[in-house]
């Protein structure tokens, strides 16, 4: 045993039920930086986990929403359109995310919007888990009543309870469940669309001819605009591949390709799947829609009740159907799950300065989730999305504004990311700014209270407004309220030569367990350091540093 294992495990015997909390998070570093002791996995299996959690059906139903509505011609650029833009936001925030080992609400503090200014954040985040999980959990209760019979109420509740054993044991578990189940759903998602086209070519002439229910099938901008919001509410989905990449080895020349391409792939490249199956989607509903009807036909099982039935045995129909459901729904649910944990508890804490452990807001957020179930949210789908996309793309531009512009071009925001209480200052008035500006006004939009033209345009108005209110909030302040002060009191350098962070150990003065320099800052009353979450639990400050003079 290392001398660092024996520490912990010594420190461990003597805890108090006060230090329960503590110990819990060094599972998989809630809320913490993820130290280079933990991360032994490889780059390849980093990005296979992290892409696994996106092997969830709703882009199937959203793609098909959309060309349903507006044709495919529309369908097809409104996806490319929310594609890009997705792309272009997400790389900024999954390079800091691998290459500093922190989640996406660790770097929103840091990238202007401070240290309890990001709790809005982390809210709109955990609304983005239990809406996507509710929204698999109806297609996986659709699946269980088509396979099984079970009334959609009963089936709600299983996709609900099926995750917990799951989702508890962090990012150990995800990795294996993710690794092992993806060869299968990738054979089971391409295969049907594969023989379908070879079997039968004119089925591609007919997807593209499509003229959807609200028009002639031209493109035009206000339908693509209605369509790519939509297809944006799914821009908050790099949180959660952030979850995953957080654990990336740290980059070295001997592995800088392959460490690239896992951030790449794994990082903003989940789109390009994400965008393939929302094509997938209108491309099954057309194909279908003569069958089961325009109301069935956005259902994934529906659409592959109809593929898997053109190309095998009756008897094999509904049972590869709904295995297919069944393990798209777990493996995006157990991510759903696990990050909108991280985000309710994350900003549980810094409000309250307690912990409560992960696993009562595993149960929160499955709560919410079910209660959307039950409220067949289902049926309202693309309003929802649309209204909680003006959010998401607010946050998300904003964050990758700051990381873009204001790290790398203004140079007034600190390049180094900063997320521990006491180097930052409560609220930072450029990211908060800039968001509730694009929020509020985008949403007004939406909601037509700036009249019935501009409606469609409201992803387009998040965007642009955080995109310009981000830097110039920050030439405004000129990047005053990033952090408190430079100096955390410790000698150690936070990066080695690599420009990694530091994996050099030091004993929590306050819990007693060793951390590495990253998630440490040296205690205002004491010769001694302490660890991020102690100093965020701290009631009275009694170990936090006073503002830089």
């Amino acid at each position: 045993m290392s001398t660092t294992e024996s520490r912990r495990t010594t420190a461990e015997a003597r805890s108090t039920p006060a230090d329960q909390a503590v110990k819990e998070t060094l599972e998989d570093y809630t809320l913490r930086f993820a130290p280079r002791s933990y991360r032994r996995w490889t780059p390849m299996v980093v990005a296979t986990t992290a892409l696994g959690g996106i092997a969830y059906m709703a882009d199937f139903s959203i793609g098909a929403g959309i060309g349903l509505a507006h044709g495919t011609g529309n369908a097809l650029v409104a996806i490319a359109v929310a594609a890009v833009v997705i792309f272009v936001t997400g790389f900024p925030l999954a390079y800091y995310g691998a290459r500093y080992n922190i989640d996406l609400d660790l770097i929103t503090r840091g990238s202007g919007f401070g240290y309890y200014g990001s709790v809005v954040t982390s809210v709109i985040f955990a609304s983005f888990t239990f809406i996507f999980f509710a929204l698999e959990g109806s297609i996986m209760a659709q699946g269980l009543k088509l396979g099984l019979g079970l009334p959609l109420w009963l089936g709600y509740a299983v996709s609900t309870l099926l995750v917990i054993p799951l989702v508890v044991y962090g990012m150990k578990a995800l990795s294996t469940l993710q690794v092992w189940t993806t060869p299968i759903w990738l054979l089971l998602m391409a295969g049907p669309l594969v023989y379908l086209i070879a079997e039968d070519p004119g089925t591609v002439d007919r997807f593209l001819a499509y003229p959807g229910t609200n028009g002639d099938g031209a493109v035009n901008t206000a339908s693509v605009m209605l369509g790519a919001g939509v297809c944006l509410s799914l821009i908050a989905q790099i949180g959660e591949q952030i979850d995953y990449l957080r654990f990336m080895p740290p980059k070295t020349e001997a592995n800088k390709r392959t460490w690239w391409t896992a951030v790449v792939m794994a990082g903003p490249g989940w789109v390009v799947l994400g965008a393939l199956k929302q094509a997938i989607g209108v491309f099954l509903a057309v194909y279908i829609i003569a069958e089961v009807g325009p109301a069935a036909a956005p259902e994934p099982i529906q659409q592959f009740r109809s593929a898997f039935d053109a190309m095998m045995p009756s008897w094999m129909v509904i049972p590869l159907a709904v295995a297919l459901v069944v393990i798209s729904q777990i493996k995006i649910n157990v991510t759903n799950a696990y990050s909108g944990s991280l985000a309710w508890t994350n900003s549980f804490t810094r409000v309250t300065r307690h912990y409560p452990g992960r696993m009562v807001f595993v149960l929160v957020n499955l709560g919410f989730a079910l209660a959307l179930m039950e409220a067949d949210m289902f049926s309202f789908l693309g309003s929802i999305l649309g209204f909680y996309s003006n959010c998401a793309i607010a946050w998300v531009v904003t964050v990758a504004t700051d990381i873009g512009i204001n790290k790398y071009v203004l140079k007034l925001s600190p390049l180094q990311p900063e997320f521990r209480r006491g180097m930052l200052h409560a609220v930072n008035p450029v990211g908060v700014v800039a968001f509730l500006a694009a929020s509020g006004l985008s949403i007004a939009m939406y909601f037509h209270l700036l009249g019935d033209t501009l409606q469609p345009y409201s992803p387009v108005a998040a965007a642009v407004i955080a995109f310009v209110l981000t830097p110039l909030m920050a030439v405004v302040t000129k990047g005053r309220y990033y952090v408190r002060r430079t100096d955390d009191g410790i000698d150690e350098p936070l990066l080695d030569t690599d420009g990694n962070p530091s994996a050099a150990t030091f004993d929590c003065h306050v819990c007693r367990l060793p951390y590495e320099r990253p998630d440490l800052a040296a205690c205002v009353t004491h010769d001694a350091v302490v660890c991020s979450l102690c100093l965020s639990t701290d009631k009275v400050g009694d170990h936090v540093l006073p503002a830089a003079v």
